[in-house]
């Protein structure tokens, strides 16, 4: 290589990384990225505390990843690359059959499944009311079949067969055949982990024979595409963008049903606000899902017009959301509990509000991971 070759060379990088160093500096910082469905670091407070701690430059560190100019190009441009490399999984997602991105399962800290478990057991034993339990499996154990050939995945199986044993006072549901059964329909979104509304009615099929309860049926409905744009957030992680898009369907019209979420100020006072069985605001933009009862809320309350049906209460994650529409059929009352908010005495709830029977209804993914059940049994 010439002398002057290397100092073009040169000159043409320091040109290149001067460009982007200008264009970092001068675009404005962004608070959200929709693409990956998260807020983005800020720049860090620089003091002489947490520059000696080093605090300052990790956070540094995480600000200039997160505020790359292009960043949803590169992302994806990475994600691209190692798909042609021959690697079948990216942040923990796997490049699956059919156009399928599926979240790996890994297996779960036994100690954590046991304590869940007790929690919910707990529950049951003092509610009050007939509890019924049921864990939901994910994409990764149903379709399975879609999975990279010798991809690593733990057995959602075997803690649902846990639960079953460890959770006696608690009616089951068999939410594991339910699903096997129409594994080879569109049971779950493609792009993220939730079950669709098909899915979500095999479940409500599963559940409502299981607490005695004719479903309706699924010939008496009329399916309505809400959405055919719909990115979930499997998407998001996986830094894949060549994936076709999910669309959101509905079953059951919101015709005479009220929501209520019920939350706190910040001084801790208690704020009722109005919600709806399907908010289309949120079709508008990237987070879709929460199109389903408006998104996370501790406590949601949801009623209809058959007066005299009994109350029934859901300890729940958000595979509930897109649930909700088919029960309204057989509840007057539908009272929603995410204890990841919800922080108050359910067992005192259910007697202050007459409640009927109870549900816990977890996806196992959810369920493995949570660490806030603890607060079903206060």
């Amino acid at each position: 290589m010439s002398k002057k070759y290397a100092i073009f060379i040169t000159a043409l990088f320091c040109c290149f990384l001067g460009v982007f160093l200008t264009a970092n500096a001068l675009t404005p910082d962004q608070e959200f990225s929709q693409m990956e469905n998260r807020v983005l670091e800020q720049r860090p407070e620089l003091s002489l505390k947490t520059l000696a701690s080093g605090q300052f430059m990790r956070d540094f560190e995480t600000y200039t990843t997160d505020q790359f100019i292009g960043r949803d190009f590169w992302v994806g441009a990475k994600a691209r690359l190692e798909a042609l490399m021959g690697k079948q999984e990216n942040n923990g997602v796997y490049f699956c059959k059919e156009d399928t991105l599926i979240t790996r399962f890994d297996a779960p800290d036994a100690q954590q499944v046991s304590t869940n478990l007790s929690y919910v057991e707990q529950f049951a034993q003092n509610a009050g009311v007939p509890v019924s339990f049921g864990l939901i499996p994910g994409s990764a154990e149903v379709w399975a079949d879609r999975l990279p050939e010798g991809a690593p995945n733990a057995s959602q199986k075997e803690i649902i067969d846990q639960a079953s044993s460890a959770v006696t006072s608690a009616d089951q549901i068999d939410l594991y055949s339910a699903m096997m059964a129409h594994k080879d329909e569109e049971i779950y979104y493609r792009t993220d982990h939730h079950w669709t509304s098909l899915g979500a009615y095999y479940g409500y099929e599963a559940i409502m024979k299981a607490m005695g309860i004719t479903p309706v049926p699924l010939s008496d409905y009329e399916k309505t595409t809400v959405s055919d744009s719909f990115y979930g957030t499997v998407f998001s992680s996986s830094g894949v963008r060549w994936v076709q898009p999910d669309q959101i369907d509905i079953y059951v019209p919101d015709t005479g049903i009220s929501v209520v979420s019920h939350t706190y100020d910040q001084k801790g006072n208690p704020v009722e606000e109005p919600r709806s069985l399907y908010d289309y605001s949120f079709l508008e933009v990237k987070d879709k899902y929460s199109f389903f009862l408006g998104g996370n809320q501790p406590l949601g309350v949801v009623k209809t017009a058959n007066t005299d049906a009994p109350k029934l209460l859901i300890i729940r994650d958000s595979y509930t959301d897109s649930l909700v529409p088919f029960l309204t059929a057989h509840f007057s009352e539908i009272h929603l509990v995410d204890p990841r908010y919800y922080k108050l005495s359910v067992s005192q709830y259910i007697q202050d509000n007459d409640i009927d029977q109870a549900l816990v209804l977890y996806s196992v993914p959810n369920f493995v991971t949570d660490k806030n059940l603890v607060w079903i049994t206060q």
